[in-house]
């Protein structure tokens, strides 16, 4: 018996050892980071690009089977963008079958005796990604190791971990942007500007802005992601790392600031505290301070990476790390300060930072250890808790499909016929891409007396994702928050309104009681009505202005040879209406047939000229200032340009100063500080080649341009700029206004279009234009006041100022937070032509492209281009 017994620990023991041995054997087996990179993630001073990093996952990919890296999709540059997914040899061998369990439990297409029994027999989707903000730079380093380690580390927790969880992890979100400022660093490493940024955007469009495109998906990066969160794979967590802690602090972490939005289940925002729990806990017991809470961020915009996932019944994550740069940085503990983050006490006593950082030295591996402990106390958690969290993503899910028979509307209905068509069915595609689902008429049907044609987006608020469906088509209400009472207002986490249809503008039914109609449910994206070139054309084809689409096929026609001509008032082609400003094209056939295909537009063909005045236009030259200060509104505008076929160059403050600008039939300042446009960068941050603005000397040329005949447009503070610097008759009527009496921080404001003005063709009579802290005009007026007195002389020549856009009188407000509105911006025009000599300044007083999302107000740039472009 006591051989046996020995005989039976002998096998054990050896058993152990050859388990231990291999797995020791496959450790070694897979490289490490440092093994490819030549240097360990987070040294001084060293940062791997993203061919090292494409590099180093194939090779993980290749040496481990616990991690299989997938390509989902492509950058705007044309770099590719892997997932990866981690979790035991077993598990990646049935990720089909975790899928499934997961896509029925977030879609709550089950009954409850099934959720039950999935969400034991699933495991815990859990979404962790770095690099999606650039200069931020730890994050898009640290994920190599994350990933290492996940895949060989022993460790019981990591065996707990890789058997409960699929871990999606995205190792860059922006391989652009990293290679960008990669670059920049080593080239300017051991110079004063060593941690500098660069003077460019980071992402080729958007810059910062790539984590505010999360439900328009404009860009090929947010929809690559966008796939896999709400299509597929549905993680009940997902975590975006971040790099902007409070100064003296180490990581900024959940639970968040106030306030929440109401329409986000309560169980997400418990469950975002949880995970925020986890982390601090974890922190404290590894002897690592200066995890901060409660700090700045909200729950109530909608649009981010970690925010879009509240509305899909997700527990969205944000850290925030400090030390975003490779090169070391010393703290004085002598000074640190009393209160960090707006007033947290430093002492310990506060219950968001109890574990102050005292200062010392910091290093950029503190980064990566802080981001890398986050990271597992959210793993670790997620698989002590895997069958909660797949069961509450049920219930949450399933609550939402009841709401949607037992509270509030019923449906949405958007018809089929609509100002424009195509932007009606470009919404239709945000819903999609963002996993809501939707109906499409196969008949004519009625609903409350209303007739709706075949085709018709028939959409039930009845489904899993209903939070993100109603937040993205109903008007937001934000709360008034002041920071004290009588003090200013507490400024919303990015915007406070974004309602889609209202910014896009597209008519949308809301049907509060329960019908029936003959609809099937779309399955991917969808195209455009179904376009044709109709009738023979032998002197031309007319476009309707009123749809987006127009543009760009009237600019690709011209692009190919053809002509074009705006009509100066309304005309009929048959039995179609076409209204001021429509186009009249004419060009190769087989081209129109195609752009009536690509954009379901409707050529009409004309036999005769139209008995109206028509305008020549070619094929307009734009150029767009592009400040060596980064600027977003300058890459959103590029952005509208290259979708829209407009014939653009870049003009940099040394193009603007030396190039012949009278090519350009309209240049465009995008919104900028106009000190920042003036003056530029300073030879204290920046190498000199990037320092300076346009200068007295650029300001000159534009100012020669525009009285020479050119057409100058300018958005929101940029207008500022062409006001003082061309002296126009003009001033910003909001500027000084203290924000206790006004403040619109991001909404959607009503405003007035006069529509007989050919800069406001294809517009609807009524807009709501994205306000975003912008201005107000006020046109100068003669004073013929004098010591008090008034004096009786004549009048002076009126400034020549035309005003197109006018804030409404009352109701300006139409989705969002603004306080002061009807004093300070009520019936003042938001958009004027100024004439200066032969030429014109277009100045907006907002951003009519902000962020590509106010497609409603597109036509107004186009419109003060083709100007520019009429021969």
């Amino acid at each position: 018996m006591t051989f046996r017994t020995t005989n039976l620990k002998a096998v054990l023991f050896a058993a152990a050892l050859t388990l231990a041995s291999s797995s020791l054997s496959v450790a070694q087996q897979v490289p490490s980071p440092k093994d490819v990179y030549g240097f360990r993630v987070g040294d001084d001073y060293k940062l791997a690009d993203y061919a090292q990093i494409e590099d180093y996952l194939t090779k993980l990919d290749q040496a481990s089977d616990r991690v299989k890296k997938i390509e989902i999709g492509e950058t705007v540059l044309g770099r590719k963008m892997y997932l990866l997914f981690i979790s035991t040899e077993a598990n990646l061998a049935q990720l089909d079958k975790w899928k499934d369990i997961s896509t029925k439990l977030a879609r709550a297409t089950v009954d409850d005796a099934e959720a039950v029994q999935l969400s034991q027999e699933g495991k815990a989707i859990v979404w962790v990604d770095g690099g999606m903000h650039s200069t931020e730079l730890a994050h898009g380093q640290m994920t190599s190791e994350l990933a290492y380690t996940l895949a060989t580390s022993e460790t019981a927790e990591m065996q707990k971990i890789r058997e409960n969880v699929i871990t999606l992890l995205m190792p860059v979100m922006n391989p652009d942007g990293l290679d960008i400022v990669v670059d920049w660093y080593r080239k300017n490493m051991g110079t004063p500007y060593e941690t500098s940024r660069p003077p460019i955007l980071y992402h080729y469009y958007m810059g910062h802005d790539n984590n505010r495109d999360w439900f328009m998906n404009n860009m090929p990066e947010t929809y690559n992601v966008t796939k896999i969160l709400y299509n597929e794979w549905y993680p009940q967590i997902v975590y975006n790392h971040h790099q902007s802690s409070p100064a003296w602090t180490k990581i900024s972490i959940p639970p968040y600031a106030d306030p929440v939005n109401p329409k986000i289940h309560p169980a997400v925002t418990a469950g975002v505290s949880e995970v925020g729990s986890a982390m601090s806990k974890r922190f404290s017991l590894e002897n690592m301070p200066g995890a901060i809470a409660d700090n700045f961020y909200t729950m109530f915009w909608n649009g981010g990476g970690r925010t879009v996932p509240y509305y899909h019944n997700m527990i969205g994550i944000l850290t925030e790390t400090g030390h975003t740069s490779p090169t070391p940085r010393f703290y004085d503990p002598e000074k640190l300060p009393k209160t960090v983050a707006g007033g947290t006490p430093t002492d310990g006593t506060d219950i968001m930072y109890p574990d102050p950082w005292k200062g010392g030295e910091s290093h950029f591996r503190d980064a990566v250890d802080y981001m890398l402990t986050a990271t597992w106390a959210t793993l670790d958690l997620a698989a002590d808790r895997k069958e909660n969290y797949l069961y509450n993503i049920y219930k949450m899910g399933k609550s939402a499909i009841d709401k949607g028979t037992t509270e509030g509307l019923f449906a949405y209905i958007i018809d089929k016929n609509q100002w424009d068509a195509f932007e009606s069915v470009n919404l239709i595609n945000v819903l999609l891409r963002g996993g809501v689902e939707v109906e499409q008429a196969t008949k004519d049907f009625t609903v409350n007396d209303k007739k709706y044609e075949k085709g018709s987006f028939v959409i039930y608020t009845s489904q899993a994702f209903r939070p993100y469906l109603m937040d993205l088509m109903e008007k937001q209400n934000y709360p008034t928050r002041f920071q004290y009472p009588g003090g200013p207002p507490d400024t919303p986490y990015d915007l406070a309104g974004w309602t889609l249809p209202l910014q896009m503008g597209i008519e949308v039914d809301r049907i509060a009681e329960p019908f029936k109609a003959p609809t099937e449910k779309v399955s991917g994206l969808v195209g455009y009505y179904e376009g044709s070139v109709n009738r023979s054309g032998s002197f031309g084809y007319a476009l309707n202005v009123n749809t987006n689409a127009s543009v760009a096929a009237t600019n690709k026609i011209l692009k190919a040879g053809g002509t074009a001509y705006k009509a100066m008032t309304g005309f009929k082609a048959g039995k179609v209406e076409f209204p001021a400003g429509s186009f009249v094209v004419s060009g190769d056939r087989a081209l129109m047939e195609s752009l009536a295909k690509e954009y379901g537009l409707e050529f009409t063909g004309l036999m005769a000229k139209p008995e109206v005045q028509l305008t020549k236009i070619h094929l307009p030259k734009v150029g767009l200032y592009k400040s060596w200060v980064a600027n977003m509104d300058e890459g959103w505008t590029r952005f509208v340009m290259d979708e829209y076929a407009f014939d653009m160059d870049t003009l940099h403050d040394a193009d603007i100063k030396t190039r012949d600008l009278s090519k350009y039939d309209a240049i465009i300042i995008p919104s900028q500080r106009p000190k920042s446009i003036l003056h530029g960068h300073s030879v204290l941050d920046m190498p000199e080649k990037f320092t300076g603005g346009i200068g007295l000397d650029g300001s000159m040329a534009l100012s020669t341009y525009v009285k020479n005949g050119g057409t100058l447009i300018a958005f929101d503070e940029a207008s500022d700029f062409v006001i003082e610097q061309f002296g126009l008759p003009l001033r910003d009527a909001v500027e000084g206004a203290d924000s206790k009496d006004f403040f619109i921080p991001g909404s959607l404001i009503r405003t007035g279009i006069d529509t007989k003005n050919p800069l406001a063709f294809g517009m609807k009579d009524t807009v709501a234009v994205s306000f975003n802290r912008s201005r107000a005009f006020v046109i100068d007026k003669q004073s013929k006041t004098g010591e008090g007195g008034k004096e009786d002389i004549k009048d002076a020549p009126a400034p020549d100022v035309k005003v197109i856009a006018t804030y409404a009188a009352k109701n300006l407000l139409m989705s969002g937070w603004a306080m002061g509105e009807e004093r300070y911006i009520a019936k003042k025009p938001a958009m004027v032509e100024a004439k200066y000599g032969k030429g014109s300044c277009i100045l907006f007083a907002f951003r009519p492209q902000f962020r590509g999302q106010p497609r409603g107000t597109y036509k107004l740039i186009f419109n003060a281009i083709y100007q520019g472009a009429s021969e």
